[in-house]
């Protein structure tokens, strides 16, 4: 059996208490002079040197600078208390690495921004507001939070860094090692509830809106620590390839090994989170999954969580957008996506076009491409379940997917459902 095939039995499992812990008292601080650990040597010799005329990993994007992102050194310590053992990827704004927290002997991993990025200054203040937030609610449990942060001072800038619990592999890798990228039921209907608990608690207790929901922003917890030992082994053993850049590299990512027997779902990534207001107008959401509101410049709340839990519901389920938004060339359609919601789920009603002042536009685009629109409703539109599920199952995204944001239902709510318990 596949090591994906033995982490989707075990997640499939019926849910266990045990596997929720307090992630909200971080281990105690000590000075460097206490520390638990000692300080390690990693090779620098030896190790792979990649061709200086390749791009490797962040420097692929066209913002890439030495400047804007910070060029972390295996080995390197910060400050001085943990100590970098290894990349584990890298983001659009960010690279992500290994490290121990020398002060108590754990592994933790430490994101380390973009120069003076906004979006980490945002996600910064939502995991504040995290940890601010009631512990005794089980979605709090769900949620990745903050065990330290930091900033790296430059002369171009700072640079925040984040410290959390090291996780596991993301539900979109999941998805991917599976023959048809499809879930099994269990193991959606398992996720979901991890997600719709986490939901709850952001909305009702942090008040807090993620506005990212997607399968590559939930990630697994990691049970067998021994894992990261055996990564940390190694670097040690067969340093990464890298490349040089002056008179540091950068690193090729290391893949973690996949714990068997995974806890919990977290939902991450809360750069584009939004708090301390009841109602948004900015542009958020991936295109594909972007609510009516968001697309009509209707004021928005915490309903657009909902909505991004049926359209990825959906994907996860289906392996299919709910609503295709891509022209003949690949390129995103509003158009296109507007008629495919009208067929799924029908025209948008007067009630909620009225709020919008871009009503008319809207209106017309969504007619004229309705009438080439080969989409179907969304019971016609599902393809792989038998009737009695299809039924439920439909009833269940319809309860998510709805024109007017007040009709969607909680996430509480949701946790009710037929379909989801079945």
């Amino acid at each position: 059996m596949s090591t994906s095939k033995r982490v989707i039995t075990q997640l499939a499992r019926p849910q266990r208490s045990s596997a929720v812990t307090n992630l909200r008292a971080p281990w105690p601080r000590r000075s460097f002079a206490q520390q638990a650990a000692a300080i390690k040597t990693f090779p620098v010799h030896g190790a792979p040197l990649l061709d200086s005329n390749s791009k490797v990993e962040e420097e692929n994007w066209d913002w890439y600078s030495p400047d804007v992102f910070y060029p972390v050194n295996i080995g390197e310590l910060f400050p001085p208390r943990y100590q970098v053992l290894g990349k584990l990827g890298f983001g659009t704004r960010s690279t992500v690495w290994l490290c121990r927290d020398l002060s108590v002997d754990k592994y933790v991993t430490l994101k380390v921004c973009e120069r003076n990025s906004i979006a980490a200054a945002r996600e910064l203040s939502a995991f504040r507001q995290l940890n601010l937030s009631r512990a005794t609610h089980p979605g709090g449990q769900m949620v990745r939070r903050l065990l330290d942060t930091f900033k790296i001072r430059r002369v171009s800038g700072e640079h925040v860094c984040l410290v959390h619990e090291p996780l596991g592999p993301s539900i979109e890798m999941l998805r991917n090692t599976l023959p048809d990228r499809r879930l099994p039921k269990i193991l959606l209907q398992n996720i979901l509830k991890t997600l719709l608990m986490a939901l709850d608690f952001l909305h009702n207790e942090a008040k807090m809106i993620h506005t990212d929901l997607q399968a590559g922003n939930v990630h697994l917890r990691i049970r067998d620590t021994s894992i990261l030992e055996e990564f940390e082994e190694q670097e040690l053993n067969d340093p990464s390839p890298r490349k040089p850049i002056g008179k540091s590299f950068i690193f090729k990512s290391r893949d973690l090994a996949w714990d068997q027997d995974p806890g919990h779902p977290i939902l991450c990534d809360f750069g584009e989170a939004r708090y301390g207001k009841t109602s948004y107008t900015d542009p958020i959401q991936p295109s594909a999954y972007r609510s009516p509101e968001v697309m009509f410049g209707v004021p928005w709340t915490s309903s657009v969580d909902i909505w991004n839990v049926g359209v990825m519901t959906w994907h996860m389920y289906q392996n299919r957008l709910l609503f295709p938004a891509t022209d003949e060339n690949g390129n995103y359609s509003e158009k296109i996506q507007l008629a495919a919601m009208a067929a799924r789920i029908g025209p948008p009603p007067l009630e909620f076009l009225v709020r919008s002042t871009q009503r008319q536009k809207y209106n017309a685009s969504i007619s004229e491409e309705a009438a080439k629109s080969t989409e179907t409703s969304l019971e016609e539109s599902e393809q792989f379940l038998d009737p009695a599920e299809r039924k439920l199952f439909c009833q269940f995204i319809r309860k998510m997917v709805q024109w007017v944001p007040e009709r969607r239902k909680t996430a509480k709510q949701l946790l009710d459902d037929p379909w989801l318990n079945s």
